[in-house]
C-alpha cells in the first residue's frame, strides 16, 4: 500500500515528471472549454498524475473534470486511505455527500488510527446528523477527544444537539489544552451564552480579551452577546473599543450604526453612517441607509444626494430610483421626480407605485388627463379597487362628472355594501361642490361601517371648512384619529377645527380666549406636518393660524414652504395672495 504524505508526494512528483518551470501549472496541457477531456487523460500515467489534473481543475472551478480524475486515480490504486479521502471529498464538493461517506469510510477501513480522517469522516457524518457515529470516531478510549480539533467538532455537534451541558465540558477541556488559544474561549462563552449564563460568558471574553486585546473575533464575540441581551449600550461600547483599537473597521462601524439605531440614536446612526461613507467611499449600501435616513428626516437634498450617487453606479436600482423620485417630489422637484419615475420600467414592481406617483403630480397641476392616464397605466400593470376609484376622481376632476359617477355605480351595483365605494363617491360629489349630496354618501358609508375613519374625517372637515357644527366635527375627527392614530390629515383636520373656533374669538378681539385653541391648533397641525412628512395644505393651516397670533414672518415662512411644495391650488385658492400680501407688509 502506498503512503500518501501531500507535500512529499508533490515534491516528488516535480521531480519525477520534470514539471518545473512548465508554462502551465503542474505542467498539464493549456486547456479551453473546448479542449477535450482526453487531452489529460493518461491511462498509463501513475495516479499521481491524475491528482495533479484534479488539482488544477480544482483551481479552475471545474469540478465535474475533478472528480472525473480523482476517480480514475481510485481505479488505479484503490488501496490507497489518501485517494480515497481525496474522491469523497470532491464528492462532496457536488453535493453528493452519500457517495461521499461511502468513500470516506472506505479510507477509514483502510487506515482506521490517521486522524485527519477520522475527524473528516465525523464531519461528514455531522452533515448527515448523525451524531452519534461522529462522536465514535472523535472519543478515545478514555472518553476525552482525540485531538484538540477533534474536540472542536466534538463541541459543535453537541451545540448541534442542544446538548448545552456537554458542549460546556468540552470547552472547558478545550480551554484546558491551551489556555491561549482564542478558538477554546470562544467556544466556553458561546456554551454559557447557551446555557442562559451571559455573565459567566461575558467573564470568559473579557479575561481573554486582558490577555490578547488586539483579537478583534473576542470584541465581537462579546458585541454578539450583549446584542443578545438586548443591550445595545453594552453592545456600542464594545463596537467604540474595537474603533479605539483599529479606526475606520468597516464591520464594527456597520454593526455600531445597527446598534445605535436599535438604541434610537439616530443622530449617532447618521454620524456613524457618514463615517463609513467617508472612509468607504465603494460601500453602497452605506449610502442606500444613509439616503433612507435622511429621508425620515425629511433631509430630502441630502437624501437625493445619496440615492444619485448611488444610482450613478448602479442605473437599475429601481428601488432605489423610486425613492429618489419621492425624496425630489418633498422637495418640490417636481419636474425631476416625474422624470425619475419615468426611468422605472414596465414589469418592475414599482412601476404601479411610480406612474401612481407621477399621476399624483400631475393632479397637483390640475393636469387632469395626464394624471388619469398615469393612473389607468398603474392599474393596467397591478389591477386594484384603490386604483379605480382614484381613476374615478380623476375623471370626475377632469370634467367628466357623470362618467365618473357611472363608473362608481358600477363598482357599486357589485358591492353595494361597499362603505370605501361610498366614500368615493361622495368625494365625487364633494369635489364637483355638491356639498350636501357628497355629506349624505358619507353618512350612508358610516351606516355601513361605523368606524370609517375616513368618512368620519370629511364630515368632520368640510363642517369645519364651513365653521358649522364644530362641536360634532370635533367629535367625528377625533374619533377617526382614535381609529388611525398616525394619519396626517386627520391630525390636520383636527388643528383646523381648532383654528375655526378661534378665529371669531380674534376677530372679536379676545385673544385671551382664543390662546386655548391657537395653541391646541399648533399642537396638532405641527404633529400633521410631522406625520405627513410636510404638505402644502398643512403648511398653509400652519400660516393662518401664525396670522392669528399676528406672527407675520413666521406665517410667511410655512406659505413659502407651501408654494416650495407644488401647493394644490383646487384646495388652496387663496395661498398666492396670502402670500404675496405678507410679502408686501414685511418688505
Amino acid at each position: 500500500m502506498r503512503s500518501w504524505t501531500h507535500f512529499g508526494t508533490v515534491g516528488a512528483l516535480f521531480v519525477s515528471f520534470g514539471l518545473v518551470g512548465c508554462a502551465t501549472p503542474f505542467g498539464l496541457p493549456a486547456r479551453t472549454a473546448s479542449t477535450p477531456v482526453d487531452a489529460v487523460i493518461r491511462p498509463d500515467a501513475a495516479p499521481e498524475y491524475d491528482v495533479l489534473v484534479a488539482l488544477e481543475f480544482e483551481a479552475q472551478g471545474r469540478l465535474a473534470d475533478a472528480l472525473a480524475a480523482y476517480e480514475r486515480a481510485v481505479e488505479k490504486d484503490p488501496d490507497s486511505a489518501y485517494l480515497q479521502r481525496k474522491l469523497a471529498a470532491s464528492l462532496v464538493r457536488q453535493n453528493r455527500l452519500s457517495d461521499g461517506i461511502r468513500y470516506a469510510e472506505r479510507a477509514h477501513e483502510l487506515e482506521p488510527d490517521d486522524l485527519p480522517t477520522r475527524i473528516f469522516l465525523g464531519q461528514l457524518y455531522r452533515l448527515r446528523r448523525s451524531p452519534a457515529a461522529a462522536e465514535a470516531l472523535l472519543v478515545g478510549e478514555s472518553g476525552e477527544p482525540l485531538s484538540v480539533d477533534a474536540g472542536f467538532l466534538l463541541y459543535e455537534i453537541q451545540m448541534d444537539a442542544g446538548r448545552n451541558d456537554e458542549a460546556l465540558a468540552i470547552a472547558k477541556w478545550l480551554v484546558q489544552q491551551d489556555p491561549e488559544e482564542t478558538r477554546g474561549q470562544l467556544a466556553l462563552a458561546s456554551a454559557y451564552d447557551a446555557l442562559d449564563q451571559p455573565e459567566q460568558a461575558e467573564s470568559v471574553l473579557n479575561r481573554a480579551i486582558e490577555r490578547d486585546p488586539d483579537d478583534l473575533a473576542l470584541y465581537v464575540a462579546l458585541a454578539r452577546s450583549r446584542r443578545e441581551r438586548d443591550d445595545p449600550v453594552g453592545e456600542i461600547a464594545v463596537y467604540q473599543q474595537i474603533l479605539d483599537r483599529s479606526p475606520g473597521h468597516h464591520a464594527a462601524l456597520v454593526a455600531l450604526a445597527d446598534a445605535q439605531l436599535k438604541a434610537e440614536d439616530r443622530e449617532g446612526a447618521i454620524a456613524t453612517l457618514e463615517e463609513i461613507e467617508a472612509r468607504h467611499p465603494d460601500d453602497l449600501r452605506t449610502r442606500v441607509r444613509l439616503g433612507f435616513l435622511y429621508y425620515e428626516d425629511r433631509r430630502y437634498e441630502e437624501a437625493s444626494e445619496r440615492f444619485e450617487s448611488v444610482l450613478a453606479a448602479n442605473p437599475t436600482g429601481y428601488e432605489v430610483v423610486f425613492f429618489l423620485g419621492i425624496a425630489q417630489r418633498r422637495s418640490g422637484l417636481g419636474d425631476e421626480a416625474i422624470a425619475t419615475f419615468e426611468r422605472i420600467p414596465e414589469g418592475n414592481a414599482h412601476y404601479p407605485d411610480a406612474r401612481t406617483q407621477i399621476a399624483a403630480l400631475y393632479e397637483r397641476r390640475e393636469r387632469f388627463a395626464e394624471a388619469l392616464a398615469e393612473v389607468e397605466k398603474a392599474n393596467a400593470a397591478n389591477p386594484s379597487q384603490e386604483l379605480d376609484l382614484y381613476a374615478a376622481t380623476l375623471r370626475a376632476k377632469t370634467g367628466d362628472f357623470d362618467g365618473a359617477v357611472e363608473q362608481m355605480q358600477s363598482l357599486l351595483a357589485a358591492n353595494p355594501y361597499d362603505d370605501e365605494l361610498l366614500y368615493n363617491l361622495g368625494v365625487i360629489y364633494g369635489e364637483a361642490d355638491r356639498t350636501d349630496e357628497s355629506v349624505e354618501f358619507m353618512r350612508r358609508a358610516l351606516e355601513v361601517n361605523p368606524d370609517n375613519a375616513s368618512a368620519l374625517n370629511y364630515i368632520g372637515y368640510t363642517w369645519a371648512e364651513r365653521g358649522i357644527n364644530l362641536d360634532e366635527a370635533e367629535e367625528m375627527i377625533a374619533r377617526a384619529l382614535v381609529l388611525r392614530p398616525e394619519d396626517g390629515y386627520i391630525a390636520d383636520s383636527l388643528g383646523w377645527v381648532f383654528y375655526m373656533r378661534a378665529r371669531p374669538l380674534v376677530e372679536d378681539g379676545n385673544l385671551p380666549a382664543a390662546r386655548k385653541y391657537i395653541d391646541q391648533a399648533l399642537e396638532a397641525l405641527e404633529r400633521a406636518d410631522d406625520l405627513t412628512g410636510g404638505d402644502p395644505v398643512v403648511s398653509e393651516h400652519i400660516g393662518d393660524t401664525y396670522l392669528l397670533l399676528d406672527e407675520k414672518q413666521r406665517a410667511l415662512d410655512k406659505f413659502e414652504e407651501a408654494l416650495r411644495m407644488e401647493p394644490r391650488f383646487g384646495e388652496q385658492p387663496d395661498l398666492l395672495e396670502k402670500l404675496e400680501n405678507l410679502r408686501r407688509e414685511l418688505q
